[in-house]
């Protein structure tokens, strides 16, 4: 393959330049210290090599990709590989983690592409791979030390993933879609070695066992959660103090998609997910993201953020904001009546027994009686309730909670039985975010409620007692909303 941008490549290629180039540069810094979360990665391994017993897991990193020609997207990890390595950031493309099976478990070996030396051509000529393009990776000696893992070489991960590979020896699962190269060296060996099993059902089940641990949070899985939330309220602050200037520009919604962005990098990695910011009846297109159009005096802007720590855990807030500081009376209950959701739905979660399923059915009691009162349905509340039809869910088509972590949508690949219908559990980290949306057109839709979309979305955490809101700074009553907008727009 030629080198990216080869054309236009100006580079010297001269052995004394490369000789030049390698001389006389001071000795490194000392590298990293033990990161807090490898104390925390043993259990993880654990818990997954309780469940394949004598396979190879293969974990892989995932690679860059190509936003156009000869640029790349910044890289994220894939979410199962940040949560057995604990490394977060933009950290080690390529990276590979292998599980090996041992008499007593498994032994996890991390494979990465080094630091090469500066003698190397890699360290003044690689654009995207190079120190001088890119700053210095890790050494092997120093990854170890900063994750506690074992590391090696990338080179060698083909021969390791080989050996004592056959039916009635090693067998070899991978996590799919994360690493096509990978994927492929995998399913190279695996016909080699002549397995005759479904590859692809017991990668699937890896992947599934891999979110389904995610389900229950760990100490320092929790308290990541915290510093995110803690973000993102700074986050919504810098909105409200942009609401003047998103007024007065024609697009005055990426005035307040830029304010929350601007706190997302400069105290995180970045977004969890791409910023809602939608103004009056955009509210009413759930996952509005253009973020083009103007902030109206009078008008609510419904914004869906969350920053994503260093580590990649991700908060998910929604807030409902006047643009003018205060509620009208027609804004006023349709967002109370979506607090009333949010709050019956967490009293519900707080009850032993509750399933996660269960969050979702308390909140949709509350909108279906209130659609009711506004004479909005076909039938009674109940009546709604209990069809097939399930007429309420006109105005609130979503579900009410999800799971939230390492990803915005965490543990997407578990089993329905350890999600939707499992039982809550002290750990579990997931949102409460009803909602109603009234467009502009509908006509089934009292006239003073047309084009308002409210929704209210809070972070909680199961602990042993009891569901606690871990968004509880970021206000939400009607009273405190319109306190904590006066306090920062008269600064």
């Amino acid at each position: 393959m030629k080198d990216r941008g080869n054309n236009r490549s100006r580079q010297p290629n001269h052995e004394a330049f490369a000789d030049f180039i390698s001389s006389d540069w001071a000795p490194r810094p000392e590298g990293p210290a033990r990161a807090p979360v490898a104390d925390y990665l043993p259990a993880r391994h654990k818990a997954i090599s309780e469940r394949f017993p004598g396979e190879r897991l293969v974990i892989p990193a995932g690679t860059y990709k190509v936003r156009n020609n000869d640029c790349d997207y910044r890289f994220r990890a894939h979410s199962a590989f940040a949560h057995m390595t604990g490394l977060g950031g933009e950290l080690e493309p390529d990276a590979v983690l292998v599980l090996n099976p041992t008499p007593s478990g498994h032994e996890a070996t991390l494979y990465f592409h080094p630091r090469a030396p500066r003698s190397s051509r890699e360290f003044y000529a690689d654009s995207r791979y190079g120190e001088f393009w890119v700053g210095a990776r890790p050494s092997l000696a120093e990854m170890s030390t900063l994750t506690g893992l074992r590391c090696d070489s990338i080179d060698n991960l083909p021969d390791a993933l080989a050996k004592d590979l056959g039916p009635g020896q090693v067998s070899l699962r991978v996590v799919p879609e994360a690493d096509a190269s990978v994927q492929a060296l995998v399913d190279e060996l695996r016909e080699r070695a002549e397995f005759t099993h479904d590859t692809a059902q017991s990668d699937a089940e890896l992947a599934e066992a891999l979110s389904e641990l995610r389900l229950t949070k760990d100490p320092w899985e929790i308290d990541q959660m915290r510093q995110s939330v803690a973000l993102t309220k700074e986050g919504f602050a810098n909105i409200i103090a942009s609401l003047p200037r998103a007024v007065g520009h024609w697009r005055g919604e990426r005035v307040i998609e830029g304010a929350f962005g601007a706190k997302a990098r400069e105290e995180g990695n970045g977004l969890g997910y791409d910023t809602i910011a939608a103004a009056g009846d955009h509210a009413n297109t759930l996952h509005y993201m253009d973020n083009a159009g103007p902030v109206r005096p009078g008008e609510l802007v419904l914004v869906d953020a969350g920053i994503e720590s260093d580590s990649l855990y991700t908060a998910d807030i929604t807030r409902t904001l006047p643009v003018d500081g205060k509620f009208t009376d027609a804004q006023a209950e349709v967002y109370q009546a979506v607090l009333d959701a949010a709050n019956y739905a967490l009293e519900r979660a707080n009850q032993p027994g509750c399933r996660f399923a269960d969050v979702h059915n308390a909140a949709m009691e509350v909108i279906a009686d209130r659609l009711e009162k506004w004479d909005m349905l076909p039938c009674t509340a109940a009546e709604s309730l209990a069809s097939p039809a399930q007429y309420h869910r006109r105005w609130m088509p979503h579900g009410t909670s999800h799971h939230l972590g390492i990803d915005v949508h965490d543990c997407a690949q578990a089993r329905r039985e350890m999600y939707l219908e499992a039982e809550l559990k002290p750990g579990m980290i997931f949102t409460i975010e009803p909602g109603l949306y009234f467009h502009k057109d509908d006509l089934k839709v009292p006239e003073r409620f047309r084009g308002i979309g409210v929704r209210i979305e809070d972070d909680v955490l199961v602990t042993e007692y009891g569901v606690e809101r871990i968004s509880e700074d970021i206000p939400r009553d009607i009273s405190a909303v319109e306190e904590w907008m006066a306090s920062i727009l008269k600064k």
